[in-house]
């Protein structure tokens, strides 16, 4: 059976007459009826009756029109499908920042697995402005950046990732409402700096304080900085991404202040204009889940 007969069919139903399908399937109206009287032979019956320009369908034709349907439907998406397949490279090379890496990737990673299982992935850690620089030459496919403008780059918003101060389990500050920012120089601090706009802003807060922070350990990794917290030996502000097993498990607790309310560190998805789209938008979509999952734990 031939499938543009059925296309034809559809496309009459659709629209109410043989003229309007004929301009939207860019054929002559003769060529429309052509089709529709070869489906009418294939079938062994009349699917429309008509009366002088009125077109109705007839019982065979009502009958028809659903199977005419799915098989149309079912062939577009095959069409779909196919052409993907076609596009997909055989190898995705991603570029993150470390942070993305231990909290982002492994979640991300095995589901883009389960959806394009013949690409392969070759996954690269770098900083911000080497990720972009590898975009922008083509040595990585997409990369996951900190805040990102750039005029050669597509560069949406992966997720927001709050900052907040974490405790370990027993600390003062748990349950504690009267507790405040001045209060935090009175314990041991970890600091981990990234050197991002937001952590700046939480030198400021420091620096605006009556009594500074006792900051006895400083660290470049988060990892670091975390495990200290744990072993009880300070407390440390954090991006609350890398320690959501930790306080699912009540080894650390998250304390709020008004002053950092809204401190965030946000990461970029960033792709060249126009290429590699069909991953960017997965990509991005399953982001959507991590950063509700985010939102539920903190």
């Amino acid at each position: 059976m031939n499938i543009e007969n059925i296309e034809a069919f559809v496309y009459v139903i659709h629209y109410g007459s043989f003229n309007k399908a004929a301009e939207v399937l860019f054929l002559s109206q003769p060529s429309v009826t052509a089709r529709i009287q070869s489906l009418e032979r294939e079938l062994d019956c009349r699917l429309f009756e008509r009366i002088g320009k009125q077109i109705s369908l007839t019982d065979d034709g009502k009958k028809f029109l659903p199977y005419a349907q799915q098989l149309l439907q079912t062939f577009q998406k095959s069409k779909i499908q196919l052409k993907q397949k076609r596009t997909l490279p055989n190898e995705l090379r991603v570029g993150c920042t470390v942070s993305v890496s231990n909290y982002i990737i492994p979640t991300i990673i095995p589901k883009l697995k389960l959806k394009y299982p013949d690409v392969n992935y070759k996954l690269t850690t770098a900083s911000s402005e080497e990720i972009i620089n590898k975009v922008l030459n083509r040595e990585l496919d997409f990369g996951f950046v900190r805040n990102i403008s750039h005029p050669n780059l597509l560069s949406a918003k992966a997720y927001e990732d709050p900052i907040r101060l974490y405790v370990y389990e027993g600390h003062p500050f748990i349950g504690n409402e009267a507790i405040c920012m001045e209060d935090i120089g009175e314990y041991p601090l970890v600091f981990f700096e990234c050197g991002s706009l937001d952590w700046m802003r939480i030198h400021r807060l420091f620096a605006s304080m009556k009594q500074p922070p006792n900051i006895e350990f400083q660290t470049d990794t988060l990892e670091t900085a975390k495990k200290l917290v744990v072993g009880r030996v300070g407390i440390a502000f954090l991006p609350s991404l890398c320690v959501e097993q930790e306080v699912k498990e009540g080894k650390l607790f998250p304390i709020q202040f008004p002053e950092i309310a809204g401190i965030s560190l946000q990461t970029n998805m960033i792709v060249l204009n126009g290429e590699n789209t069909l991953f960017f938008n997965s990509a991005l979509e399953l982001c959507k889940g991590i950063a509700q999952s985010i939102r539920d734990t903190i």
